[in-house]
C-alpha cells in the first residue's frame, strides 16, 4: 500500500503531517534490527513501517540477528526478567549472548545514519561497533517492574544508546540517563491480518481449518506463552460453558525466538483435551487470524504482562468486542465499558461474567464493536506510528 491509500481511513491532514515531518529527513538512512521475521507484533509492524519509510523519502533497511537455540533460550529468560520474573543468567548463557552479538555486529553491514535495535536479542551489539551516528533501543516489553539482577545486567548496554523507546509512560525507567520516548504500536488496516474479508471468505477460511460456526466463538490469538495465560483462557471458557453453549478457539504461532512455546502448548493441550468445544491451532496464517477475529462473538486477551498486545487492536478494528486484562499497554486500547472490558489478571469469575454479558446482549456487543473500531482508527493505525517515528528520528538526529 501507498501512504495515500490511508487517506480514505484517516483523512488528508495526517498524511500531510507525515510528508511535512519527512521533508528534513529525506535520504536519511535508517536500519531496523530484530531477531525474527515471523511471529509477534514487532515483525508485523516492521513489514509495513519499513516500506512506508522508503516511500516517503527515507532509505530504510531491515536486518535480522541470526541466532541459535542457545541464544534464544537466554534471551527468553532476559525477556521474562524484564517483565519481572526472577531468573538466573549463567555465565555460559551470557557468554553465548555476547558472542553471537559480537559476530553479528562485526559482519553485518551498518552504514546508516540511524540504527534502531528492537528488544533484548540484539541489544549488546552496539558495544562491538564504533558509534558515530545515533542508535536507538526500542523495547517492546513491559519494563515497568523488571527483575533487579537482569536489569543491572542490561543497564550498561542500554546506556550506550542515544535514546530508548517504550510503548507506555508506565514503562519508563527513571534511573536511565538517556532520553526515553513513548511510541505506542499500531496495526496496518491493509495487511492480510486486517484487510476486509467478505462473509464467504471468512466462512471458507474457517472451513479450511474445520472450525464450525454453529455456536458463538470465543477466541484468543496469542503465542502459546505463559505471559498470555492460555490456561486461564481455558478456565474462563469452562465457566462460560456452564451458562451458555459456545466454542473456544486458541490460535498461537510459534515465534522462532521463543523456545518455551512447545512446552506451554503441551500443557494447554493437556487441559484442552478435558473439555469439549476447544480447538487449538498452531499456524502462521494471517488470513485465519483475520477470519477468526471477524467471526468471534468475543475476543479475549488474558495477558499477565503485555508490552502492548496488537491482537487487541486487530480485533477492535474488526468491530469485535474484546475482554482483556488491565496490564501493560492494553488499557491504552480499551476504555473499560466503552471500547471493551478490562478486568484484573486471574479474576476468572469477573472475566467469565464480562464474556457472558457480551454473548447475551447483542446491543452491547454492537456498541462495543463500533466504539472500539473508532478508537483504533483514531489512535492505533500505521500512519500515526510512522508520524511518531519521524518525530523521534528528528529529535534524536
Amino acid at each position: 500500500m501507498r501512504l495515500e491509500d490511508y487517506i480514505k481511513i484517516i483523512g488528508e491532514e495526517t498524511v500531510a503531517q507525515i510528508h511535512a515531518a519527512a521533508q528534513p529527513l529525506r535520504e536519511q538512512s535508517v536500519l531496523h534490527i530484530n531477531a525474527t521475521y515471523h511471529g509477534g507484533g514487532v515483525a508485523e509492524m516492521l513489514r509495513t513501517i519499513v516500506p512506508l519509510m522508503n516511500e516517503i523519502g527515507l532509505d530504510a533497511d531491515w536486518s535480522l540477528l541470526y541466532g541459535e537455540p542457545e541464544l534464544f533460550r537466554t534471551t527468553k529468560k532476559i525477556h521474562n526478567g524484564i517483565q519481572g520474573e526472577k531468573v538466573e543468567l549463567t555465565q555460559e548463557e551470557l557468554t553465548t549472548y555476547f558472542s553471537i552479538n559480537k559476530t553479528f555486529a562485526r559482519y553485518t553491514p551498518i552504514f546508516h545514519d540511524t540504527v534502531i535495535v528492537h528488544d533484548p536479542q540484539p541489544l549488546p551489539m552496539l558495544q562491538y561497533r564504533k558509534k558515530s551516528r545515533p542508535w536507538i533501543w526500542r523495547c517492546h516489553i513491559d519494563s515497568s517492574a523488571p527483575n533487579k539482577e537482569v536489569w543491572e545486567t542490561l543497564k550498561p548496554l542500554i546506556a550506550r544508546y542515544d535514546a530508548m523507546i517504550v510503548s507506555s509512560e508506565s514503562f519508563k525507567r527513571p534511573e536511565l540517563s538517556i532520553p526515553t520516548y513513548i511510541i505506542p504500536p499500531a496495526i496496518d488496516p491493509f495487511s492480510l491480518i486486517n484487510q476486509d474479508l467478505s462473509p464467504d471468505d471468512v466462512a471458507g477460511k474457517l472451513a479450511e481449518y474445520d472450525i464450525p460456526q454453529d455456536k458463538p466463538l470465543i477466541v484468543q490469538v496469542s503465542r502459546f506463552d505463559k505471559w498470555k495465560d492460555p490456561l486461564g483462557v481455558i478456565e474462563v471458557f469452562r465457566r462460560v460453558r456452564k451458562e451458555t453453549d459456545c466454542r473456544l478457539v486458541m490460535l498461537g504461532n510459534m515465534a522462532s525466538d521463543d523456545p518455551e512455546g512447545p512446552q506451554i502448548y503441551a500443557e494447554v493441550a493437556a487441559q484442552a483435551g478435558k473439555l469439549d468445544g476447544v480447538q487449538l491451532i498452531t499456524q502462521s496464517d494471517p488470513l485465519l487470524v483475520n477470519a477468526l477475529q471477524r467471526s468471534a462473538a468475543v475476543v479475549v486477551q488474558l495477558s499477565r504482562k503485555e508490552g502492548f498486545g496488537l491482537t487487541v487492536s486487530e480485533a477492535l478494528w474488526k468491530s469485535t468486542p474484546v475482554v482483556a486484562t488491565r496490564v501493560g499497554g492494553i488499557p491504552l486500547q480499551i476504555e473499560d465499558g466503552r471500547t471493551g472490558f478490562l478486568t484484573d489478571y486471574a479474576d476468572y469469575g469477573t472475566i467469565a461474567e464480562r464474556v457472558l454479558r457480551v454473548l447475551n446482549d447483542p446491543e452491547l456487543s454492537d456498541r462495543l464493536g463500533r466504539e472500539g473500531k473508532e478508537h483504533v482508527r483514531k489512535n492505533f493505525l500505521m500512519p500515526r506510528l510512522l508520524l511518531d517515528w519521524l518525530k523521534v528520528l528528528a529529535q534524536v538526529r
